[in-house]
Formats: structure tokens, sequence, C-alpha cells
């Protein structure tokens, strides 16, 4: 975050917009963080449904040899 105006006055409005520019673009990086994990537990539950359906199909495939 800069903290100093290129103007070089230190005006309060200035300090505030920059607090709030650092929120949002934390709050950017949260919510990709968020989308990442999001993606990842779908992955995880994918991936766990396809080894249950390959099991299940395992145990027909051994029934009928």
């Amino acid at each position: 975050m800069n903290l100093v105006p290129t103007s070089g006055d230190f005006s309060a409005p200035y300090l505030y917009h920059e607090l709030v520019n650092d929120r949002i673009r934390t709050l950017h990086r949260e919510a990709e963080e968020h989308r990442v994990a999001t993606r990842i537990a779908r992955v995880r539950k994918a991936r766990r449904g396809v080894r249950r359906a390959n099991e299940r199909l395992n145990r027909a495939l051994s029934l009928v040899l």
C-alpha cells in the first residue's frame, strides 16, 4: 500500500481511499482463494464418486465371472 500521495498532500481522504483499495484487494484475493478451495472440494468429491463407481463395477464383474 502506497501511503505517500504523489502530490505531497497527506490528506485523510487519500488515506481512506488507500485503505478502501487495500480492503477491496484483500476481498478479491479471499474470494479467489474460496473459489479455488470450492473447486478442489468438488474434484475430491467427484474422485470419491468415481472410486465408488469403480468398486461397484468391479464387484458386479466379479459376480458375473
